[in-house]
C-alpha cells in the first residue's frame, strides 16, 4: 500500500499536492486535511510509520516566512480544525483549534464582551499559524506576545503522540510549557491542533494620540516621554517615517483624561480613529523583524532612514518593530542594509530577522542572523523530532 492510500485509510481529505501548493517552491508530494484530533494524530502516526517529511499549513499568511523546507513530502492542511472548543468566559478562558481565524475567534468573542489581546497584522491568519509564527501588533506593547497568551497546547508529535501542557486556568503548569516552547517554532516541534488563551474584557473605550516627529531624536524622547508617564498606554507606536502613536484604553471618563495628558505632554491631537499604518507590516518585498531595548529606536531610524525614503520601519515601546526595504534596492542592496540594520542594533543586544523576501533576494541574505542560542534549539529539535521530518530547514540554523 503506497503512503496516499494509507493516509486515505485514516483521513478523510487526502489528495496528491499541486504545484501552487508550494511552500517557498518546494511542492508537496500530498495533502492531508484532518477533521478532528484523532485524525490528525493518525495521519501524523502514518507519516512517521513511512518517514515522510510533514509542513504544517493554516491560512498560509505566513508561509512564505523563514527558509524553504528541505523536503515536503506531506502538506498538513488545518483549515477543517476550525471550532472553538470551549469559551469559559467567567474564567476569561478560550480554547480554539489550529484553524479557526483569529478574526473569526475575535467576533465570537466580542458577543461576550472579551477580546484575546493579539491584533494580529495579517487579516485571515489562524490560531495554529499566530502560534507557531508568534505574531502579535501593537497591543503586544501591554499584554505581550502569543508566548504571554498561550496558557495550554494541544499537539501531535512526530510520532503521532498527543501531548497536552497546560489548562483551563492560568497558572497551571505541567511538565514542558509547550505554548512558549511552541510559539514562534515554525512547525518544527509538532502540529499544534488546539490552543488555550487567556483572555480581558473589550474596554469601553479607545483613544490615539499622535504627533509629528522630526527626526531619530525626537521621537526617541516622544517615545521615553510616555513610557516615563503615568497615562499607562496600551500601545506606544512609532510609525515611520515620523509620527508618534498612543493607544489609550479603559472607561471613557478615564481615557478621555489620559489622553488630554498624552496631548499635552507630546503637543499631539487625540483622535477616535487609529492611524495609517497602525497595526500594519511597513511596505515593502523584504520584511525585517527587529527587537532591541526602547534604548536602541534612534539607531534604528538612523539606518532605516540611511537605505532610502522608500524604506518603512514601525516600532514598538516594548522594543519591537519591523523595516519594509523596497522592491527598488538590488539584493546585494538588500543585504548591505540588512548588516547595516544589524550593525545598530547590535550594540544594544538587539536582532534583525529577514521574515520574507523575493526568492532572487534570499540568496544574499542570512535570513536569521547570529544565533547564540542555537545548540540549545538543536537539542529541543533532537527531543521532540528526532528524525528531523517537520518542517526540516524551515528554522533558524537549518532546524
Amino acid at each position: 500500500m503506497g503512503p496516499l492510500d494509507a493516509l486515505a485509510r485514516v483521513c478523510g481529505d487526502v489528495r496528491p499536492g499541486e504545484p501552487a501548493e508550494g511552500v517557498l517552491g518546494v511542492e508537496p508530494a500530498m495533502v492531508a486535511a484532518p477533521a478532528s484530533l484523532d485524525e490528525a494524530a493518525a495521519v501524523m502516526g502514518v507519516a512517521a510509520g513511512r518517514g515522510l517529511a510533514v509542513v504544517p499549513r493554516g491560512a498560509e499568511t505566513r508561509l512564505d516566512w523563514g527558509t524553504p523546507p528541505e523536503r515536503c513530502d506531506l502538506l498538513v492542511d488545518t483549515r477543517l480544525l476550525d471550532g472553538l472548543v470551549e469559551h469559559a468566559s467567567g474564567d476569561l478562558v478560550v480554547k480554539a483549534q489550529a484553524g479557526l481565524p483569529m478574526d473569526r475567534l475575535g467576533e465570537m468573542l466580542a458577543e461576550k464582551g472579551q477580546r484575546l489581546a493579539l491584533d494580529v497584522p495579517l487579516p485571515g491568519s489562524t490560531v495554529g499559524g499566530t502560534v507557531a509564527s508568534g505574531a502579535a501588533g501593537p497591543l503586544r506593547f501591554l499584554y505581550g506576545t502569543p508566548r504571554d497568551l498561550v496558557i495550554g497546547l494541544t499537539i501531535v508529535r512526530a510520532d503521532g503522540r498527543i501531548a497536552r501542557s497546560g489548562g483551563k486556568v492560568v497558572k497551571n503548569v505541567a511538565g514542558y510549557d509547550l505554548g512558549r516552547l511552541f510559539c514562534g517554532s515554525y512547525g518544527t516541534l509538532g502540529l499544534i491542533v488546539e490552543a488555550t488563551f487567556r483572555l480581558h474584557p473589550v474596554p469601553d473605550a479607545r483613544a490615539w494620540v499622535c504627533c509629528p516627529v522630526g527626526d531619530a531624536g525626537e521621537a526617541y524622547e516622544a517615545v521615553q516621554t510616555v513610557l516615563h508617564s503615568t497615562i499607562a498606554p496600551s500601545s506606544v507606536e512609532y510609525l515611520g517615517p515620523g509620527t508618534i502613536a498612543v493607544l489609550l484604553e479603559g472607561v471613557p471618563d478615564g481615557v478621555a483624561a489620559r489622553a488630554r495628558q498624552a496631548a499635552d505632554l507630546l503637543g499631539g491631537q487625540i483622535s477616535e480613529n487609529a492611524p495609517d499604518g497602525w497595526g500594519s507590516y511597513p511596505e515593502g518585498t523584504t520584511l525585517l523583524d527587529v527587537s532591541a531595548p526602547p534604548t536602541a529606536l534612534p539607531h534604528l531610524i538612523n539606518a532605516v532612514q540611511e537605505t532610502g525614503p522608500e524604506t518603512g520601519v514601525t516600532w514598538s515601546g516594548d522594543g519591537h518593530g519591523h523595516v519594509g526595504l523596497p522592491a527598488s534596492l538590488a539584493p546585494d542592496e538588500v543585504a548591505a542594509a540588512v548588516d547595516a540594520i544589524r550593525a545598530a542594533l547590535a550594540p544594544h543586544k538587539g536582532r534583525a530577522v529577514v521574515r520574507y523576501a523575493p526568492q532572487e533576494v534570499r540568496g544574499a541574505l542570512d535570513l536569521w542572523g547570529p544565533l547564540p542560542a542555537l545548540t540549545l534549539m538543536r537539542r529541543v529539535k533532537d527531543q521532540f523530532d528526532p528524525d528531523h521530518r517537520l518542517s526540516p530547514g524551515r528554522f533558524a540554523g537549518g532546524i
